[in-house]
C-alpha cells in the first residue's frame, strides 16, 4: 500500500493555486471543472508521478471548524520536508510568505510554520 493523494481544505482554490504553485513551488497536476469548485491537485515539482496533493473546497461546515481550532492552537495542518529551513525561510520571506514561527531547533530537526493564505498553518521541517 502506498500514499496516492492526500489534501489540504482551503478557502479559495485558485489563491491556493496560486500559493502553492507560484510561492511554494509546486507543479499542478489536474484542474478539472466540478461545477462550482474544481478537481484540483499539485505534486512535487519534477515529480508529475509523485503523491497528489488536492487543493479542496474548505467549506463543510466541521472542516471550518476544525482549521480555525488548529490555527487558534498554533498547530500545522501538515508538514512539507526541506533540505535547509533556514534558506527556505529566507526565500519564503522574500516572495512574502508570512511565518508564525521562524526557524526553530527542535532536537531532530529544524521547523518553522507559515501561513498559507488559505486558513492553514503548514510547517516545513529540515531533518537533521
Amino acid at each position: 500500500m502506498k500514499i496516492l493523494g492526500t489534501s489540504i481544505p482551503v478557502e479559495d482554490q485558485q489563491q491556493a493555486l496560486d500559493f502553492y504553485a507560484g510561492k511554494l513551488g509546486f507543479e499542478k497536476k489536474h484542474d478539472i471543472p466540478l461545477g462550482e469548485h474544481r478537481w484540483l491537485t499539485i505534486t512535487e515539482a519534477g515529480d508529475s508521478d509523485g503523491v497528489e496533493i488536492f487543493l479542496e473546497p474548505s467549506e463543510h461546515p466541521a472542516v471550518r471548524v476544525f482549521k480555525e481550532a488548529l490555527v487558534k492552537d498554533g498547530i500545522p495542518y501538515t508538514m512539507f520536508g526541506v533540505d535547509n529551513c533556514e534558506a527556505e525561510h529566507k526565500r519564503l520571506t522574500g516572495l512574502g510568505v508570512e511565518f508564525t514561527t521562524p526557524p526553530t531547533d527542535v532536537g531532530s530537526g529544524v521547523m518553522a510554520v507559515f501561513d498559507d493564505t488559505c486558513g492553514n498553518l503548514i510547517q516545513i521541517f529540515e531533518e537533521k
